[in-house]
């Protein structure tokens, strides 16, 4: 990697685990101290509209919430406020197959194409298959997302996905890399693994999940589908603009993001993961939390759904979550016994947030300078999906997602940018801004990425390229 390149590579990660001597762990933070920050957060960098944060240990837990359920209802979140869990699901599908395992229905290498019957073919390559474990590490080679989704509606794109579509997309794909080669996240690879597993148990997701994991672990307030009174004290979802926007729908792709959930719900899973409560899913749990593979990012590993990050002489297990409307946290400390759940109603990321309140060596993300997203028509960012060469191994991949555009760098988290113009996106965790180019033909054929005073051009790759 090239000098130049560096400081931005660098830059764009918030969560590089830069290593230290090891030192005592530091303590969760007091009430007060959280509160705090969420009123820095929410009501001087107006980065979201309610934010509720749980905290755990062997001394108990303790919940603290701020702002609002939504731009009109001025009432505080609380430790019962539902929100939606993006992908922290993710988790969940991954105990599901542990608890599967160790009951005998399955193996972690068991290929998921004998789950699924005879009406889909997965792809294989070289002789290798798809095998469960491969799904919930991230490594099967199936990309994030299919490329036969066209939601009728893009401000809830997985509605309308189905089963049909999911089985015509795995019979025609072809994988672009060895199975098990790599680590590349994928929604795709998680949702089919909570529809193959509904599939083995005759059921669907959600009440799968229910019945292995909610009922034993008491989470009454966590589900797909919302109740009565779930629905009443939903936390509306809102954009970077902090505007209303709708819920996310995951029927077929349950597995990858469809949870709601509420932080007291949240804190009983991370209780049980840490061992604080009793519950017959110790094993299953233990099961995901073994490092497996390597993950994109300084000092990370994946095991079982769960991401590991190492620094400070610690490690620390953690996903997130994001839809439409919402961004999510929960991580612990399986030797402290500690751990932090964060939800908020609104896109703007609260990973640095959630890493901080577990452990304050991992420094809060300083906020670019202010910028403000205007509207675009989504139709728009079809025209920037791709893969754009910056230079040798380092590649931009723009994806969208719903109303949202995505950038992923080689090596690097995924993260959203807004729109200053049409042709013009700024980031919201680093001061960096990407222009998209047009030839004169008029496709797109180029970004440029302004950092630190500097254009760098990357030119985009055709399709199906490496």
């Amino acid at each position: 990697m090239t000098r130049r390149f560096s400081s931005f590579f660098l830059g764009l990660v918030l969560a590089s685990g830069v290593c230290f001597a090891v030192q005592e762990t530091p303590p969760l933070q007091d009430d007060g101290a959280i509160r705090e920050l969420l009123v820095e957060r929410i009501d001087e960098q107006k980065r979201s509209v309610g934010i509720v944060v749980g905290v755990v240990g062997p001394e108990g837990r303790r919940v603290v919430g701020h702002g609002r359920l939504s731009a009109d209802d001025p009432a505080t979140p609380d430790g019962d406020a539902v929100y939606e869990i993006g992908s922290i699901t993710k988790a969940f599908t991954a105990v599901l197959l542990a608890d599967l395992v160790e009951e005998g229905a399955v193996e972690l290498e068991t290929p998921v194409q004998r789950l699924l019957g005879e009406n889909v073919t997965v792809p294989t390559r070289n002789g290798a298959e798809i095998t469960l474990e491969h799904l919930s590490s991230h490594s099967s080679g199936l990309p994030r997302l299919p490329d036969n989704m066209t939601p009728a509606n893009a401000a809830n794109p997985y509605a309308d996905y189905t089963v049909a579509q999911l089985y015509e997309f795995l019979s025609s794909h072809e994988l672009q890399r060895d199975i098990g080669a790599e680590v590349e996240y994928s929604n795709l690879g998680t949702g089919l693994l909570g529809h193959a597993l509904a599939q083995r148990q005759e059921t669907d997701y959600e009440t799968l999940v229910f019945r292995r994991l909610l009922d034993p672990l008491g989470m009454s307030d966590t589900s797909v589908t919302l109740s009565p009174s779930q629905q009443e004290r939903l936390a509306i979802g809102h954009s970077v603009q902090l505007r209303p926007v709708a819920n996310w729908d995951l029927p077929t792709l349950a597995g990858a993001g469809a949870l709601r959930s509420t932080v007291n719900d949240m804190l009983a899973f991370v209780e049980a993961n840490l061992g604080l409560r009793e519950s017959p899913l110790h094993v299953a749990m233990a099961t995901t939390h073994a490092p497996r593979r390597d993950f994109p990012g300084p000092n990370m590993q994946i095991g079982l759904g769960w991401v590991i990050r190492g620094g400070h002489g610690r490690e620390l297990h953690w996903h997130n979550g994001g839809t439409g409307g919402y961004r999510s946290f929960l991580g612990f400390d399986l030797e402290s016994k500690t751990g932090v759940v964060v939800l908020s109603n609104s896109t703007d990321s609260v990973d640095d947030l959630g890493f901080h309140l577990l452990d304050s060596r991992y420094p809060l993300a300083i906020p670019p300078a202010m910028r403000t997203a205007v509207e675009v028509d989504p139709a728009v960012f079809d025209d920037y999906v791709g893969r754009y060469q910056l230079m040798e191994n380092v590649v931009f991949t723009v994806t969208r997602e719903g109303d949202g555009l995505f950038v992923h760098i080689t090596g690097q988290p995924r993260f959203q940018v807004f729109p200053e113009s049409e042709a013009r996106y700024f980031y919201r965790v680093v001061d960096a801004q990407i222009t998209f180019g047009r030839g004169e033909d008029g496709s797109v054929d180029h970004l440029v990425l302004h950092q630190g005073g500097r254009d760098q051009r990357a030119e985009r790759l055709a399709e199906g390229s490496e």
